[in-house]
């Protein structure tokens, strides 16, 4: 029988990691009711960090034995640049894999250096990973198809070696920087416009602007959201709604950064619902409290009338519900709760619905299909090569607007901002003008 030791150093990342997946469902089942609730959620926080380095860990060893072991074992070793490349390589993985602690450690009014450093590196490791995959599968299917008809000399050999890293190193660089540039530039103003059966007359031509995903964490700061602030005002929305993940840290620890924020001014209010990040931070009631301090109406499961300006007997109903991950995290109070938030909205008003994610999309509709525009987030439109095909996958709306049914549309918001990683690729960050229509 094979012992630990005598395992290679990838099967015991994956032990390793099976053991921190292990104690954290122990941590759900028996410290849920013994810690209190910012403890039990910060000690998950940092378990999952873990789990996700003991990963990292596994491809971290990928890219060492294809990027340095690989020329370790050719006269490239003797050069003078093999040492500075080894230590280059070093450091871009302890960059990448440190990058989910800066979400516990280093958060302020501004991202500083490191974490922006630490995160670019995690989106360089996940294109490098992938590119390495895809580049050694074709090496392998190559080698499978063409069979060993004639035996390769050892130089030929070596050259064909040294092409995959190399390659695939060229790759990320020029992506990264690809990126990086694009997701520094000023989120796009995208203009909608969506027939809302039974919008009265009166309302037509209502303007939304929806926000989502703007993240104020360790790459996202003050400056950025002021950015988006003034965006917003230039618009001059009726209503400004925000559908979750404003934040991935405590309100305490980040309140300079959403000063901002009180500078909406939408005549018909402003509001927001939680996505899954603000359960993740385990400090809602703060940041309820924090939002209400700026004029910004939290919707805890529940709606308010919207009265058209015009006429006062002239309105819809917006509701707005907890993110589903509130009942995943057995978040005390919170949880999607569709049949309290449209408490009193009937089929004889427009309903607008706020939902954070696709799929609350999806099962608020398979339980009221007289909703009329639900209004999401959640997906970033993928964020990044190569996460966009999961994102695609996973969710029931991908980015964009969707007619559902006769009467029903269906908007998932790419995201004003990003998540961790400051980068974008085959995806734009979006502020929407939605402009209601009445039929």
């Amino acid at each position: 029988m094979i012992s630990f030791k005598q395992l290679p150093l990838e099967a015991k990342a994956a032990v390793a990691a099976g053991v921190v997946f292990f104690s954290m469902m122990l941590s759900r089942s028996y410290l849920a009711q013994q810690l209190e609730l910012r403890t039990r959620h910060w000690f998950m926080r940092l378990q999952m960090a873990l789990f996700v380095n003991t990963l990292m860990l596994i491809g971290s060893l990928h890219v060492w034995k294809n990027t340095v072991t690989v020329f370790a074992r050719s006269s490239a070793a003797n050069s003078f640049f093999f040492m500075p490349w080894k230590i280059a390589v070093f450091m871009f993985l302890a960059l990448a894999h440190s990058s989910f602690f800066t979400l516990l450690f280093l958060v302020a009014e501004e991202p500083y250096f490191f974490s922006l450093a630490a995160y670019t590196c995690l989106g360089a490791y996940i294109i490098l990973i992938f590119f390495l995959f895809t580049l050694g599968s074709v090496e392998q299917a190559y080698k499978f198809f063409a069979g060993r008809g004639t035996k390769a000399n050892s130089s030929g050999k070596s050259s064909r070696t040294a092409m995959k890293p190399v390659l695939a190193v060229l790759l990320t660089a020029v992506l990264t920087v690809i990126g990086l540039l694009n997701a520094s530039q000023p989120p796009t103003v995208n203009r909608v416009e969506i027939p809302v059966h039974k919008l009265p007359v009166t309302m037509n031509n209502l303007k939304v602007v929806l926000l989502s995903d703007i993240h104020l964490g360790p790459t996202v700061g003050k400056t950025k959201l002021a950015m988006i602030v003034r965006m917003v005002k230039a618009l001059k929305p009726d209503i400004t709604v925000i559908v979750g993940d404003l934040t991935d840290s405590e309100a305490e620890i980040i309140r300079p950064a959403v000063e901002p924020l009180g500078e909406l001014n939408s005549p018909l209010g402003t509001y927001f619902v939680t996505g899954n990040h603000e359960y993740y931070t385990s400090d809602v009631s703060n940041w309820f409290e924090l939002l209400k301090s700026f004029n910004i109406r939290p919707l805890h499961n529940e709606n308010v009338k919207i009265v058209s300006p015009v006429g006062t007997g002239d309105w819809f109903c917006l509701a707005g519900v907890d993110d589903i991950e509130a009942d995943v995290l057995r978040y005390s109070g919170h949880g999607m709760d569709l049949k309290k938030a449209l408490r009193g909205c009937s089929s004889e008003h427009a309903i607008v619905l706020l939902a954070h994610q696709p799929v609350a999309a999806k099962w608020a509709l398979q339980e009221r299909p007289d909703i009329n525009l639900i209004l999401s987030g959640h997906t970033h439109g993928g964020q990044m090569f190569p996460l966009n095909a999961g994102a695609y996958f996973l969710n029931p709306f991908f980015v964009g607007l969707y007619k559902v049914g006769q009467n029903t549309f269906v908007y998932v918001s790419p995201g004003t901002m990003y998540f961790g990683i400051p980068m974008r690729l085959g995806s734009r960050a979006e502020i929407t003008e939605i402009i209601l229509r009445s039929p």
